[in-house]
């Protein structure tokens, strides 16, 4: 049962896997959490964005969170799935599907289809944490669901949701300032990208829910020593160079669409652990090989470290 004190460090995303036809490819995803959790990851995770928990079935969702938490099991370490839907049964009947298959937390964020009222917030938290059971609840604040949580809710839901242990910050949310991250750390993990480590280390932030871990896991571990050593230079650099990969990555995907998926996805194509594949689902544009290559070249020249491993 994972605690706070556990609840820590880069845990890797898995991308789904898509076969030519379309469907789930259930033996590439097992393949690809073993390999993150060999390659040192504290926890593997499917789901946000990257992850395209928005275009998942039930049916599917029943699949993948069997295999990553078989997967993860087999290599000792904790598997997280992505329980968001756009209606709350929709998100109780996957916590509790999840917490019936053993998986060690469930990841939520906020229905997305319309804004949920203020006073629908707590209520909706604390449903889901009794589907969760003895599951660790982590939230994904993120401003896809059109509601910035104040610091307030969120101990309101820990109060209403004792299990609520993580929180993962996306920008625009009150978990990358500082002050109110050093608030929230008071009670509840919370984890950001690495690129905000040093900016946010100082203040409390404890992991992050990490692309980078199935891409460059030597590097991501590097970086998580970093933050523990509080190597604040060195996490300030690595900052201003992440900072210029995700200009890279809107330049070169952004402008023709594409969601978070497609530059997760390039990352794991231009390093060498995963197999997941530049497929993602529609209406939604795909990588190319061209965006690859044209990754590789930047990493080349501006950060090799990337393809290192």
């Amino acid at each position: 049962m994972l605690r706070r004190a556990t609840f820590t460090g880069p845990w890797a995303a898995v991308p789904l896997p898509w076969t030519e036809e379309g469907s789930l490819d259930e033996e590439r995803l097992r393949a690809d959490a073993a390999r993150c959790c060999q390659a040192g990851a504290p926890g593997v995770y499917c789901g946000g964005p990257a992850g395209e928990a928005y275009a998942v079935e039930f049916d599917e969702f029943q699949v993948l969170t069997r295999a990553l938490v078989e997967a993860a099991h087999g290599q000792g370490k904790p598997a997280m799935v992505d329980c968001t839907a756009t209606h709350t049964l929709g998100a109780l009947r996957r916590a509790e599907f999840a917490a019936g298959v053993g998986a060690d937390a469930a990841m939520v964020a906020l229905p997305y289809w319309a804004e949920v009222g203020e006073e629908q917030v707590v209520p909706f938290f604390k449903a889901v944490s009794q589907a969760a059971g003895s599951l660790a609840l982590a939230i994904c604040d993120t401003l896809r669901a059109k509601k910035v949580l104040t610091v307030y809710q969120h101990h309101a839901i820990k109060e209403a949701a004792p299990n609520y242990l993580m929180v993962c910050a996306t920008p625009g949310t009150v978990g990358l300032e500082a002050e109110d991250c050093e608030t929230l750390g008071e009670f509840v993990n919370v984890f950001a990208g690495e690129q905000w480590w040093a900016a946010l280390g100082p203040c409390g932030v404890r992991g992050s829910c990490s692309s980078l871990m199935g891409w460059a896991p030597h590097l991501t571990l590097e970086l998580w020593n970093r933050l523990q050593a509080q190597d604040w230079p060195a996490l300030d650099q690595a900052a201003t160079r992440l900072a210029a990969l995700q200009r890279f990555f809107a330049l070169q995907l952004g402008a023709r669409g594409c969601a978070d998926t497609a530059a997760e996805r390039a990352g794991v194509q231009a390093g060498s652990l995963l197999q997941a594949g530049l497929r993602n689902r529609g209406p939604y544009p795909t990588a190319t090989r061209e965006d690859v290559e044209a990754l590789r070249q930047w990493c080349r020249k501006n950060f090799p470290e990337l393809l290192q491993g």
